[in-house]
């Protein structure tokens, strides 16, 4: 039977843009969209600058209905398909041209005789990634940036704290989807093959084209390049405002962006943070799991009623570093949103009244069964325990999301994973006050393992009273078993979150997350290239003089608020 797939072309342009092919240093052209408002007076305009590989012009992207919002505003808009998507020319390959493209982009604005030679850009995801790869070009007309839900340098999107890291399949199959030549391709894979990457030599093959940057990653063979020129945070600062999810997938890189950049010199008065309770697609929790009426991926009035609240921050942001028509005290430096709990300002993040807390993982013997399970607690247990589990590759434990860039769609009840033998469940006690989570969390524990490697996963979860357990937050480390009993750390990034009373704070601890994450195999072997593999039994250790598991939060103080 021939493999199936379906090939994506680029969409019209918009009837409201004017569609440019601009010449880059090398000769390259890229296909560039301007959007300027009604009047043809001769008024010069700031302009915002978008540049992405997802077709600048499809449903997805929505930017004709995002360039009327600017637009409106007084601001002319430049949407450009980066070097080879869609119509622009070029090789396609990701990350590599960014910042010398960006340079000559910008270049190209204020050269318009419409440009009053100021730009500023805006965008998510790898258009976050293209903003930072202008800042390193150093154009002297990039003014302000609006990165949102991204990061700064590629690789920390894979590994954000610098270690090695379990093999997140979803990530690097967005590459042989997004990245074989100018258009997308979608295709299903069988992530449960054995050798996986068979799987995709049967797409690539059937496509008649390969993705040069999914070979680079997916076997783990190869070098990749390094990213190129300066880092952005060596160069001149620039305003940034951080648009960051709680559930964002790739949110612990993009606060490790914000963190760094807010405590070093020169760039730390420059940085504004917006941080709200959405996921990477903007889906919010307000309305998770999303129903049909308020899914804008395929409603038209629910995209018109998302899209202004989208867009504000930014507009809000440009009108005073790219305009100068607002005082930079109007905005506040940071903006976030306490989950269920409504939107706050304060002067930093994590907020100044907050502190940590810390909850012992205690009676390990009880956390393979259904949640509760085994308990949080305010002290660590005096006498040390311990709890195995098998980790089965061929049975690994389910992830529940298809698309983790669109979490709060489903917004899955993890309660039934928790019952699973290889799941090992821990709760706090039921909450007679709020509990206002506002800044990171962080997961210590003492673990071993039979195989050569072996994974650890994490998830938070609010454990609501009718036994629900929705996602707050999430990590997941690599462990190589040179030890016993390792002490490892995961970090599990920041949130805003309100956990109402009558609910818990619950945890559970696993040693796969699939599909999402490319089991390991219990042998050792590469997973993408392993044609067998082995269950292995892991362990959890608790209490003693080693006291290491353990998590720990960011809280605000109870208030009658």
């Amino acid at each position: 039977m021939p493999f199936m797939f379906e090939r994506v072309g680029a969409a019209p342009v918009s009837e409201n843009a004017r569609q440019y092919m601009v010449r880059m240093r090398d000769g390259v052209r890229l296909a560039t969209d301007v959007y300027l408002p009604g009047r043809d007076d001769g008024t010069v305009l700031p302009a915002v600058l978008v540049r992405l590989p997802y077709d600048k012009n499809s449903r997805y992207v929505h930017l004709d209905r995002i360039a009327h919002l600017f637009t409106a505003r007084g601001y002319a808009v430049v949407v450009q398909d980066v070097r080879g998507k869609f119509r622009s020319g070029g090789a396609t390959l990701p990350f590599l041209r960014e910042p010398d493209d960006g340079y000559d982009s910008i270049d190209w604005i204020v050269q318009q005789p419409w440009s009053d030679g100021v730009v500023g850009m805006f965008g998510d995801s790898y258009y976050g990634f293209t903003q930072w790869a202008a800042v390193a070009s150093e154009h002297p007309a990039l003014r302000a940036i609006v990165p949102r839900v991204t990061a700064a340098d590629f690789s920390t999107i894979w590994r954000p704290d610098q270690r090695p890291a379990p093999v997140w399949l979803e990530g690097i199959e967005y590459f042989a989807h997004h990245w074989v030549d100018r258009d997308t391709y979608e295709y299903v894979v069988d992530h449960s093959a054995r050798p996986l990457l068979d799987r995709f030599d049967e797409a690539f093959e059937a496509i008649g084209a390969r993705s040069a940057w999914f070979d680079l990653m997916a076997p783990r063979q190869t070098e990749r390049p390094t990213q190129p020129g300066p880092h952005p945070f060596d160069t001149a600062p620039v305003p940034v405002l951080h648009c960051v999810g709680w559930f964002d997938n790739i949110g612990v890189a993009h606060m490790r962006d914000y963190a760094e950049l807010a405590s070093r010199p020169g760039w730390n008065d420059l940085q504004y943070l917006w941080a709200g309770a959405i996921d990477h697609e903007n889906y919010r929790l307000s309305h998770a799991p999303v129903m049909p009426e308020n899914d804008h991926a395929l409603d038209e009035n629910a995209l018109d009623r998302m899209l202004p609240g989208y867009v504000a921050p930014a507009l809000d942001f440009f009108d005073v570093f790219l305009k100068g028509v607002r005082p930079a005290a109007s905005l506040a430096k940071v903006t976030w949103e306490l989950g269920h709990a409504g939107w706050r300002t304060a002067p930093a993040w994590p907020p100044p009244q907050t502190s940590t807390r810390t909850y012992w993982l205690d009676e390990p013997d009880r956390a393979t069964g259904a949640l509760p399970g085994g308990l949080l607690t305010d002290a660590p247990a005096g006498r040390p325990a311990e709890v195995h589990w098998t980790h089965d590759p061929d049975a690994p434990v389910p992830s529940l999301v298809e698309d983790s860039f669109a979490l709060l769609r489903g917004h899955p009840d993890f309660a039934h994973v928790a019952a699973r033998a290889d799941v090992l469940a821990f709760s706090g006690p039921v909450l007679d006050t709020p509990l206002d989570l506002a800044g990171p969390i962080t997961l210590h524990l003492d673990v071993s393992g039979t195989a050569p490697t072996y994974e650890v996963f994490a998830k938070l979860l609010d454990l609501h009273p009718g036994g629900q357990a929705r996602l707050v937050a999430r990590g997941q480390v690599l462990v190589t078993a040179a030890t016993p009993c390792a002490r490892t750390t995961i970090v599990l990034g920041h949130t805003g979150y309100r956990l109402r009373p009558g609910h818990r704070l619950a945890l559970l601890v696993a040693g796969s997350d699939h599909p999402l994450y490319l089991p390991t195999t219990g042998t050792g072997e590469n997973p993408w290239t392993a044609t067998v593999a082995k269950p292995a039994t892991q362990g959890l250790h608790t209490g003693g003089d080693r006291r290491a598991s353990r998590l720990t939060v960011t809280v605000l103080p109870h208030t009658s608020s």
